[in-house]
């Protein structure tokens, strides 16, 4: 699935309207921004901690998607709208770290976008991730066996 031009614009002008939410001079919050993304009706809302809605747009190349990958293929888009945001994004008024998540119709968590701690904005590719709860869990296993 490729985003049109007109696509990423839309998407980083409701991503602007969430970021104008938390002005730099406010005092931080803490929470995380979610992304509910439908492939059925193309709209996007974005929510903070409390399920408070903060804003919503329709992609229309994305009503009614046929395809299988839609939330990888539109995860991927949003971290590029979240990445060509930057400057902006660093400067909520959010306590950090905090992310950027995607989830779903029952508000659970698919995939962290993007998280931001410490001025530094950190991109997660859930594919990247997998697995690594084992290498970790095998690393401990070898680590323990070494001070036996």
């Amino acid at each position: 699935m490729k985003a049109s031009q007109q696509t990423i614009q839309q998407i980083e002008r409701t991503l602007r309207k969430v970021i104008a939410k938390f002005p730099q001079e406010a005092d931080p919050l803490m929470t995380d921004i979610h992304l509910l993304v439908s492939n059925y009706t193309g709209e996007i809302r974005t929510y903070n901690d409390e399920d408070e809605e903060l804003d919503r747009c329709v992609v229309e190349e994305w009503i009614k998607s046929p395809e299988e990958d839609f939330y990888d293929q539109a995860a991927s888009i949003l971290r590029k709208c979240i990445q060509n945001l930057r400057p902006e994004v660093e400067k909520m008024s959010i306590l950090q770290p905090f992310s950027f998540v995607l989830i779903d119709e029952d508000h659970e968590t698919l995939q962290d976008l993007v998280i931001i701690d410490s001025e530094e904005t950190v991109v997660f590719d859930h594919q990247l991730l997998e697995g690594f709860e084992e290498d970790l869990d095998q690393f401990f296993d070898e680590l323990m066996k070494e001070e036996e």
